[in-house]
């Protein structure tokens, strides 16, 4: 077996979020060796309350290039996004960073396999993410034909990836490698940076500064899909152990109740994206009810819906 980590990248607007996830984690979670959690310098103090034996927090300085800097808050007058400055690029925008971050996170962990953590993600069911990401082959989650011509956002990141891989002859639909609770290799990672080195002449990082548009589970996912060596050290599936919310609606709590109710037994993590609004509240009433056998009764998934006749407390 290798050894497995837990890695997120997240920054101050999602701390409640981040604080569900590690919840669920403490609960739910065996297996693995560490939680790496990446964020901005100055949002250090605000994280540090998360920190544990288990759990560390690292400040994106650490892994950043010398030549990519913060622009301090109380400087930004224009754009309300974090901005990064570069002496190599044009300026770099906090999304970026975060899968600049993730990358490197994978480089510079002593683990062999990483898995990759966002802050609206939680885990509600027991897991031994050893035992899954730690086996032989390297899980790697996939939608076949999953991308369109007609979707404009991923076809662009696709013909990012194909930029700094160099790779060619794209066709449609194509796969689509985004997922959540994603899982890397860390000697297949490294070698997509050295890819990238080869078909851009740049630094894995400068490249993706200077290109902006890219999908960081995109380009790792068709690196190994385009490497026989690297594909054969993975096992491709299609099965996916989160259920996700994507779009944009807002859930009320009774849809978060159905979307666990709906959940394959092999599904142990929930994703409502946080761009959808749903209330963070309501996310954790929810998952405070279905944890309860960790606390007290047990309660199985198919019960979920009860939880409207109970008050549970906020945790916040």
């Amino acid at each position: 077996m290798h050894s497995v980590a837990l890695l997120t990248a997240s920054y101050a607007k999602d701390i409640e979020r981040f604080s569900l996830l590690s919840e669920s984690i403490d609960t739910w979670l065996t297996g693995y060796t560490r939680h790496y959690v990446l964020v901005n310098d100055e949002d250090v103090p605000l994280f540090e309350r998360f920190a544990s034996d288990k759990r560390v927090i690292v400040p994106a300085s650490r892994y950043l290039p010398k030549w990519l800097f913060a622009l301090p808050p109380a400087l930004q007058f224009i754009s309300s996004r974090r901005v990064w400055l570069s002496l190599l690029s044009s300026p770099v925008h906090g999304w970026h960073i975060q899968q600049i971050l993730k990358i490197a996170g994978v480089l510079n962990a002593p683990e062999q396999r990483v898995c990759i953590l966002d802050s609206d993600n939680l885990f509600f069911r027991e897991f031994d993410v050893g035992q899954y990401a730690g086996g032989e082959k390297t899980p790697l989650f996939v939608t076949r034909k999953g991308i369109d011509a007609s979707h404009p956002l991923h076809v662009l990141w696709l013909r990012t990836v194909d930029l700094l891989l160099g790779i060619k002859d794209r066709s449609f639909p194509a796969d689509d490698y985004v997922g959540n609770a994603l899982v890397w290799d860390k000697d297949s990672a490294r070698a997509m940076t050295a890819a990238i080195k080869s078909a851009t002449g740049l630094s894995w990082a400068l490249a993706l500064c200077r290109k902006k548009k890219f999908s960081e589970y995109l380009l790792y996912g068709n690196f190994v899909a385009n490497s026989p060596e690297h594909l054969a050290r993975h096992q491709v599936t299609e099965d996916s152990i989160a259920v996700s919310h994507w779009d944009d609606t807002c859930l009320d709590r009774a849809a978060i109740e159905a979307m666990m109710r709906a959940a394959s037994p092999e599904q142990v993590a929930l994703c409502i994206q946080s761009y959808s609004s749903t209330s963070i509240d309501d996310i954790r009433d929810v998952f405070c009810f279905s944890s309860r056998d960790r606390r007290g009764p047990s309660l199985s998934p198919d019960h979920i819906g009860d939880a409207a006749e109970f008050e549970v407390p906020k945790t916040r």
